[in-house]
């Protein structure tokens, strides 16, 4: 069976973010995975994750102040220590949490920025990363965000994302395929993951358009689990959806999906 990890950001609001490990590992999550654990000191979760006997298996980079509307800084000219500092931040975290792979966010385009120009500081600094993440063992994933949910986002679809990795040239720096951003932005999500499976790190799901349990909307993931077994995916698929009701009642999905 496909491991599944919990993005414990959207699943388990019911509690505090610490308390989240143990009721995924209850749940039967082979894994976890978040935005960011920044809050909380690497030790503080380590200790938490480990007491549940749960793996990390994904967190991001920093986005910088998202309550001022910052969604990563990997493609603002103006931000590069920034970035530079939080890819040490979370390689630090992933050094604790025994975690391998980190997604990179790229940012919003500044608006004084043509969409070259940003790519050409997002291949830059992904660059740099990759460096430092292979040093400590670490896998970076670039992820296509669909513009309708998150206007003015650099990377929007699989072509691009596909595009940025070749220029990056780095064999630590993978695809975080997202078949909720894919779908609701590009659609034939199925046939597109197919097209760049063997790039693919780690993969998310979420019902289409709602980004509720992944039983409901208009997309099939029962196609898409049928497909990850007969094309032998290694990897996790991480659950990134925000239940419509509380989180338990929503996880019957498990068993209609897979």
């Amino acid at each position: 069976m496909i491991p599944l990890c919990a993005n414990i950001s959207m699943l388990y609001n019911e509690v505090d973010f610490l308390q989240r490990y143990a009721l995924a590992a209850e749940d039967g999550f082979s894994g976890v995975e978040c935005l960011f654990p920044y809050a909380y000191s690497a030790a503080e979760v380590n200790a938490v994750r480990a007491d549940a006997g749960i793996p990390q298996v994904l967190f991001n980079t920093s986005a910088g102040d998202w309550q001022a509307g910052e969604r990563g800084m990997a493609c603002h000219p103006d931000k590069g220590a920034d970035f530079r500092a939080s890819v040490l931040q979370a390689l630090h975290y992933a050094k604790v949490m025994g975690t391998t792979l980190i997604h990179a966010m790229a940012g919003l385009v500044p608006p004084e920025l043509a969409q070259v120009e940003a790519e050409q500081v997002y291949v830059e600094n992904l660059s740099w990363a990759a460096k430092e993440a292979s040093k400590a063992g670490v896998v970076l994933t670039v992820e296509a965000i669909n513009p309708i949910d998150m206007p003015g986002y650099m990377l929007t679809t699989q072509e691009q994302a596909v595009d940025l990795l070749a220029r990056i040239g780095a064999d630590n720096v993978k695809l975080q395929f997202d078949f909720f951003h894919c779908q609701k932005y590009q659609g034939d999500s199925l046939q597109r993951f197919t097209n760049v499976m063997a790039q693919v790190a780690h993969i998310q799901i979420a019902g289409v358009p709602q980004r509720h349990e992944p039983d409901t909307g208009d997309f099939d993931y029962q196609l898409v689990f049928a497909q990850l077994q007969r094309q032998g995916y290694g990897g996790f698929v991480g659950c990134e959806y925000r239940p419509a009701g509380t989180t338990r009642q929503g996880l019957s999905w498990r068993e209609s999906v897979i």
